[in-house]
């Protein structure tokens, strides 16, 4: 026998198939919009439209003493500067990131450091490029 066992028909299984389609084709877990009274309604002609991230500050849980910008930026800042880089004084980080192709304005903060100074961490450099690191609530 072909299909081997189950507990159901050929004409069940069909019928089953195509009642999940929608949901295994379909946009994300919403499933497929394929029926009309299942569409979204549109905004009003006055109202802007239906948008996944809302405006202003978001909620991300963002450390205590950063905000959401602050905490992309650092990590921003962080993906150009890798940990055979540190401990590294301004010379051998800004070689580290432009030799990850950073950005201009990453490479001309990075030699706006003090010379002579060593850094452990990127938290550290962002400190001492003037931004605020998280603060601990103990």
């Amino acid at each position: 026998m072909e299909r081997g066992s189950s507990k159901h028909s050929p004409r069940v299984d069909d019928q089953m198939s195509s009642e999940v389609s929608g949901l295994v084709q379909g946009p994300g877990a919403g499933g497929s919009r394929v029926d009309e009274f299942r569409q979204p309604e549109p905004a009003g002609e006055d109202q802007p439209d239906a948008t996944t991230a809302p405006g202003g500050e978001l909620r991300t849980g963002s450390p205590q003493g950063m905000s959401s910008e602050d905490v992309e930026a650092r990590s921003r800042l962080g993906r150009f500067i890798t940990m055979t880089a540190l401990p590294g004084d301004r010379d051998a980080l800004v070689a580290n990131a432009r030799e990850n192709e950073a950005p201009a304005d990453i490479v001309d903060a990075l030699r706006g450091l003090p010379d002579g100074t060593r850094y452990q961490t990127v938290s550290e450099v962002w400190a001492a490029l003037g931004h605020r690191n998280e603060t601990t609530r103990w």
